[in-house]
């Protein structure tokens, strides 16, 4: 099969189109042929080797988490899924070899959820990673409630375009940072914007005079740093930067649940939350994909077309 891999850490030009054998596929696992994957910041930063320290490695290595695509057959264990079904997936494993940018994933059933009729392949890709991690960060880490006020940092990118919907699904009301070009796409999914840098602490208590309930942020360093003084008494912080320990707030990282994918799948097939892809690449130009998400300039989510 082809697929999109390394067999070294390194910069994009590591990554490159092989030849793979086909996985096999164990009583708990399920054959899909991918149709998209999407592309996430925690991809470059595995293939530059930043997380060795936490998983095991084996080379070539297939880059990749998200999925959409359709299960081509099922180990003789499974029972919730069938050949044929579309389905999307967050394929995080405890060692890194087998991702989703390639033609064919063997994925643990508990990582799969059935793709919603109304949502299509190209946009269920973004979905599970980002979509995951905010759903945890906000009710498992940041537990909000409806008439809350939710600061998100970066409130357009892929994670935070999702949080915005999900808080406002939520009930709560949203503040968002971005840049100002992005300020008509914060609106039009509910949120007040704000642009980020200098005199944000000001921008924000204007629209929240006794500061918010909650923040969750996606930048980290500065942003971070300065988020518990916008915070109301009591308020809470969450961060994908582990820096958020030492400021008494809560660390995301996201992990596999088959029950979160399926609600994030339905509150996506009734439109109740969507994904804006900001770019699609083919499966041959996945190192082009890394450096647009790189740059952390996109907004919504990049994807590669694997079954093109």
């Amino acid at each position: 099969m082809k697929a999109a891999a390394i067999d070294q850490y390194g910069g994009p030009d590591v990554l490159r189109l092989m030849d793979l054998p086909e996985p096999k596929v164990g009583p708990d696992l399920v054959l899909v042929r991918v149709a998209y994957a999407g592309v996430n910041p925690a991809d470059w930063k595995i293939r530059e080797g930043y997380i060795d320290d936490w998983f095991e490695a084996h080379f070539p290595m297939v880059m990749g988490c998200d999925l959409s695509g359709v299960v081509e057959r099922t180990g003789l264990g499974v029972t919730e899924f069938a050949p044929g079904d579309e389905v999307i997936g967050y394929v995080r494993c405890d060692h890194m070899q087998r991702g989703t940018y390639g033609e064919l994933v063997a994925v643990p059933v508990r990582m799969l959820a059935h793709k919603p009729a109304g949502l299509d392949m190209r946009e269920a890709a973004g979905l599970p990673a980002a979509g995951l991690t905010a759903h945890q960060a906000l009710r498992r880490h940041l537990r909000l409630v409806p008439g809350e006020v939710l600061l998100v940092h970066a409130a357009a990118g892929g994670v935070g375009s999702l949080a915005v919907q999900l808080a406002r699904e939520l009930g709560a009301t949203v503040i968002g940072t971005a840049s100002e070009r992005n300020h008509d796409y914060l609106r039009s999914l509910g949120a007040l914007p704000v642009t980020y840098g200098p005199g944000l602490a000001e921008r924000v208590r204007a629209l929240a005079p006794d500061g918010v309930d909650a923040v969750f942020d996606l930048m980290g360093g500065e942003t971070l740093h300065g988020s518990p003084a916008l915070l109301r008494p009591g308020g809470r912080l969450a961060s994908i930067s582990g820096d958020v320990v030492v400021l008494g707030g809560r660390y995301v990282f996201v992990r596999p649940d088959a029950a979160d994918l399926a609600e994030l799948a339905a509150m996506a097939g009734r439109a109740a939350v969507r994904v804006h892809v900001d770019a699609e690449f083919p499966l041959a130009e996945a190192a082009r994909a890394h450096e647009r998400v790189a740059s952390g300039h996109g907004r919504g989510k990049v994807v590669l077309n694997v079954g093109a």
